[in-house]
C-alpha cells in the first residue's frame, strides 16, 4: 500500500466512527423526546380523567 492509500484509509475509518458516535447520540435524543412525550401523554390523559 502506498502511503496516500493508507492515509485515506485511517481517514475513513475516523469518518466511520465519529458517524457512528453521532447516531448513537441522535437516537440517545429521540428516545428521551419519545419517553417525555408518553409522559405528556400519559398526564393529559389523567388530567382528562379527573374532570
Amino acid at each position: 500500500m502506498t502511503t496516500t492509500a493508507k492515509i485515506s484509509a485511517a481517514l475513513l475509518i475516523l469518518l466511520a466512527l465519529s458517524s457512528c458516535a453521532n447516531t448513537i447520540r441522535g437516537v440517545g435524543r429521540d428516545t428521551a423526546n419519545a419517553v417525555n412525550a408518553t409522559q405528556d401523554a400519559g398526564r393529559s390523559v389523567d388530567r382528562a380523567a379527573k374532570r
